[in-house]
């Protein structure tokens, strides 16, 4: 599987959002991989309690960013 399709959830319901840095996934998704900019601190990859404390499925509204070093939008959000 490629790297992008492994990243894009292929669903946009029961997504969740992490806690500290917002990134939204499936929770399959960070069971799976983790977070990709928290694993470090939060520890969720292969751990299903872990996902559900430090995620949310309470957000609105989200963004995509493919270039995110090109993109105004990425700066804003900075």
């Amino acid at each position: 599987m490629s790297d992008d399709r492994r990243r894009m959830p292929r669903d946009l319901r029961n997504l969740r959002a992490c806690l500290i840095c917002s990134l939204i996934k499936s929770a399959g998704m960070f069971e799976d991989d983790g977070c990709d900019n928290c694993e470090e601190y939060l520890s969720m990859k292969g751990n299903h309690d872990r996902v559900y404390e430090c995620t949310s499925s309470n957000f609105e509204g989200m963004i995509a960013l493919m270039h995110p070093e090109e993109s105004w939008v990425a700066k804003w959000q900075r």
